[in-house]
């Protein structure tokens, strides 16, 4: 992720602390994804594997969307915390806003699979026979 898009991501996570419209954690983020709250999730680039053991999974079963964001420093820094090696969102507005960042930067989401020349693979497509 460059700069520049670090710097867009961590300002929207930033409005949505002031907010209170994201939740900062492993533990926090595991709740509101069970509660059916968590719109998307940052996960930090330097997250634990233990962290990712715990979040990863759970989300996916969900089918809730991660982001791999910034390093865990930054990202608790942005919403107000020492380190967080995850933040999660609640906003589904804040969510698309956070995405279009992503997509405008060439940012993949965690799990989407790219296809040749960086292009998005088709997904659903199956080789027959």
């Amino acid at each position: 992720m460059n700069q520049a898009a670090a710097r867009r991501l961590l300002g929207l996570l930033g409005l949505g602390a002031r907010a209170r419209t994201v939740v900062i954690g492993v533990e926090q983020v595991r709740v509101a994804a069970r509660r059916g709250r968590l719109a998307l999730a940052v996960v930090a680039s330097d997250a634990s594997p233990n962290s990712r053991k715990k979040i990863e999974p759970l989300l996916g079963a969900i089918g809730v969307r991660v982001v791999r964001g910034p390093e865990a420093t930054a990202l608790g820094s942005s919403v107000g915390k020492g380190a967080a090696a995850v933040v999660g969102i609640l906003d589904p507005a804040l969510a698309r806003g956070v995405r279009q960042v992503l997509v405008q930067e060439g940012v993949p989401e965690e799990g989407e699979r790219r296809g040749a020349k960086g292009a998005p693979a088709r997904q659903g497509a199956r080789r027959i026979g």
